[in-house]
């Protein structure tokens, strides 16, 4: 699935879904240190890249397991702005009613299953969704996110061997910010590349620049033409830098300035609105519109209703699972 640049609609589209996730984490990040959201904030500065290349390159109808830094997938699939601001404020209107922050959200109609918190614990799902597809036929293609950190649980490996045993249609993604909570990635494996574990599995694997969305986009839409095909799953690894700490209580000083000033040249979003040959005024009219968005999807969720105690059990148990 390439982008042809001949034509940069493709292109200008994964310049506007990533504007707007940035402009969406920035105004969390702000409610976050005024002490106004209700939970934990996880940033994806720096990511914006994967998660929106990778959802793009997705059919509506395929099933995503994104991570809490991958407010871009959510947008992609049609989550709204107010929707995430609602859930982050705690609103009864949320979709969790109030009942939890940071990106533990999923809206099934839109084929975006809640993030588990307990990384890569998703995946093992994805690859129970991708089986199930497999035996009904139906065409879809799921696609699970997690971070370098993650690969080194056991949960992991279990699903790669289980995926690729029953060559079920799933794309995993690792992104790959290199320093997993605090620790380097070079202190959590040997391996030349996450992506070359693939091949113990009899996967292919695919080592990509998370912060080139155009690279992202394709190797998104390879893996995901691969597995519809009957092709089984694909490992891809994105190299990329988150810009924030692990959370929003965490100020990274643990990451050399250095290096965190060699990613910030490499910045997607940056990246991209050079390669489309936009100036100062067109760059400056992206994110100007993104922002009004957002500002306005933050007016509405401040007006919206608090959840009430007496709902507090409501919702608890569910009568019915609904179908994937």
């Amino acid at each position: 699935m390439l982008v042809d640049l001949t034509d940069q609609s493709v292109a200008f589209q994964l310049l506007e879904w990533m504007v707007l996730a940035r402009a969406v984490d920035d105004r969390l990040h702000l409610l976050y240190r005024q002490g106004r959201l209700r939970g934990r904030l996880l940033s994806g500065r720096g990511q914006e890249a994967i998660p929106v290349g990778v959802a793009l390159a997705a059919r509506p109808d395929d099933p995503l397991c994104p991570l809490h830094r991958d407010l871009g997938a959510h947008l992609v699939r049609g989550t709204t702005v107010e929707t995430i601001l609602l859930h982050y404020l705690g609103k009864a209107t949320g979709p969790s009613q109030g009942r939890d922050g940071d990106v533990h959200m999923g809206e099934w109609n839109r084929r975006v299953f809640p993030m588990v918190s307990h990384l890569p614990d998703s995946w093992p799902v994805a690859a129970g969704l991708g089986l199930a597809s497999a035996l009904r036929g139906d065409g879809h293609v799921t696609i699970a996110f997690c971070g370098d950190g993650a690969t080194s649980t056991g949960a992991w490996h279990e699903t790669l061997n289980f995926a690729a045993v029953f060559n079920t249609p799933n794309v995993f993604v690792v992104e790959n910010n290199g320093w997993a909570y605090s620790t380097p990635v070079h202190r959590q494996h040997r391996a030349p590349s996450l992506a070359a574990r693939a091949a113990a599995y009899g996967l292919p694997g695919m080592e990509i620049d998370g912060n080139d969305a155009i690279a992202v986009h394709e190797a998104a839409g390879a893996a995901i033409d691969h597995a519809r095909a009957g092709g089984g799953p694909t490992l891809i690894e994105a190299v990329t830098m988150r810009m924030r700490g692990h959370a929003g209580h965490d100020n990274a000083d643990y990451v050399p300035r250095q290096l965190l000033e060699e990613w910030q040249a490499r910045y997607p979003i940056d990246r991209l609105a050079a390669r489309l040959g936009l100036d100062g005024a067109e760059q400056a009219a992206v994110w100007a519109n993104a922002r009004a968005t957002v500002e306005a999807a933050l007016a509405a969720a401040l007006a919206a209703p608090d959840p009430s105690p007496a709902t507090l059990t409501d919702g608890v148990y569910c009568d019915e699972a609904p179908r994937c």
